[in-house]
Order: structure tokens, then C-alpha cells, then sequence
């Protein structure tokens, strides 16, 4: 399975940025899928999820600014990143997991490469 994510890029506070993820490889269409970031000098953090059913998740930081949707038919996940602040400034990557659904500690198999998002202020 692979994934590629894109979309980053460089904003100023208040901005708004779309992340895309492209995902190949013969995964089943209800996987769980996840947006995680990490930004210099800390741990990786998870943003958002979406299940194979289409209910999302999110992170205290990422609810009401962040919106996950996935297209399952193009093998797709996006994130829509509104009112951005400083603090987004990361590296965004999404993952893919074998299970449907969205749950605190569920792993992720695939991970694609990243794609830096950057805040001014």
C-alpha cells in the first residue's frame, strides 16, 4: 500500500490549506484512515480520523478548524485545515489502518511520506 500526501504549503494565520492523500496498493475501501503531524523538535501527534463508515475524529487542537472527508471511490482522504495558527506549523502525513473504525491507539500499516505545512503569523 502506498499513500502520498500533498498539498502543504505556506500560509499566514487565519489561512486556510487543503491536504490531499492519494492511496494505492489494494487496501480495503473501509479502512480506517488518519492524519497525523509533527513538528520540529516534537512528538508526532494524531490530527483526525475517518472511519470506513465516514465518522470522524479529531483532536482537541484540530475540532472545529480541521475537516476530514475521504472519497473511497478515488481512494482518497482529504483534510481541510481552516483558521490556521502558528502552532500547525508541521509536517502533515496521513496513514492508512487494516481496521474500519477510528478508535484511541488503533495502529496504523501504511504511512506516506509527509507534507509540510507552515504558518506565519
Amino acid at each position: 500500500v502506498q499513500l502520498q500526501a500533498s498539498g502543504g504549503g505556506s500560509v499566514q494565520t487565519g489561512g486556510s490549506l487543503s491536504l490531499s492523500c492519494s492511496i494505492s496498493g489494494g487496501i480495503d475501501s473501509n479502512y480506517a484512515l488518519g492524519w497525523f503531524r509533527q513538528a520540529a523538535g516534537k512528538e508526532r501527534e494524531g490530527v483526525s480520523c475517518i472511519s470506513g463508515d465516514g465518522s470522524s475524529y479529531y483532536s482537541d487542537s484540530a475540532r472545529g478548524r480541521f475537516t476530514v472527508t475521504s472519497d473511497r471511490a478515488k481512494n482518497t482522504v482529504y483534510l481541510q485545515m481552516n483558521t490556521l495558527r502558528p502552532e500547525d506549523t508541521a509536517v502533515y502525513y496521513c496513514a492508512a489502518s487494516l481496521r474500519a473504525v477510528c478508535f484511541p491507539g488503533l495502529t496504523y500499516s501504511s504511512w506516506g511520506q509527509g507534507t509540510l505545512v507552515t504558518v506565519s503569523s
